[in-house]
């Protein structure tokens, strides 16, 4: 969706300051957000692509003026009321106030350093072969969507070059809405800047993303 999240481009947001020797967290709490986000994730009631989703369907105002952890923690919020885990009422209590859906798992501490080890790798089989090989010239669709896509605005319906077949994966814009995991093949493609920024951009420019075949078209 174009969302606050995807500001690539976007005017008017200055340079990104770059914070010297930047500790893990800032605050205490923060910690505690992370703990939160993946003990929870580990219930098995929603996907990766579901949470980043939450996360950019916070209203732009909230968005824009949360810190990171915030909004993991906002996110995290309406997650638990969609799967039934928790209600707003509960949250603004700090107690249980009924009783809550059942998670398919729990994640306790012993279990914590071999999940985090393991990771959630997302490669999956596909039974077709890539469209595209490196050096193709392609052109990524012009689409907005309502719901989520890992297409990001500023690299759409523009022209670049496929510089490696990375393998197939989820398509996260269907598993974040509970429609299936439908791996495709993926790519990375370049783009020079001129293309991307427009006229008067730095000649030495490249920008490379990574696009599910969906995505593209050959040229």
């Amino acid at each position: 969706m174009n969302g606050p999240h995807d500001l690539g481009g976007q005017m008017g947001f200055g340079p990104v300051a770059a914070e010297p020797h930047e500790p893990l967290f800032h605050a205490a709490w923060e910690k505690r957000a992370l703990g939160l986000t993946l003990s929870c994730g580990a219930f098995g009631a929603w996907t990766i692509d579901e949470s980043r989703h939450a996360r950019e369907t916070i209203p732009p105002a909230n968005y824009l003026s949360a810190s990171y952890y915030e909004i993991w923690i906002r996110a995290l919020e309406v997650l638990l009321e969609r799967h039934g885990f928790a209600g707003q009422d509960e949250i603004a209590a700090g107690r249980m106030l009924k009783a809550p859906a059942t998670p398919k798992r729990v994640l306790t501490a012993e279990m914590v350093a071999g999940v985090l080890a393991r990771g959630g790798p997302c490669d999956r089989p596909v039974e077709t072969a890539p469209r595209f090989a490196v050096g193709d010239h392609v052109r990524t669709k012009n689409f907005n969507p309502e719901t989520h896509t890992r297409l990001p605005r500023y690299a759409r319906a523009k022209a670049g070059v496929v510089e490696a077949v990375q393998g197939s994966f989820v398509f996260a814009d269907d598993n974040a809405h509970g429609r299936g995991e439908n791996p495709q093949w993926l790519y990375t493609v370049v783009f020079d800047g001129n293309e991307i920024w427009g006229e008067g951009a730095d000649p030495t420019l490249t920008v490379s993303i990574d696009a599910w075949e969906s995505y593209l078209e050959r040229l």
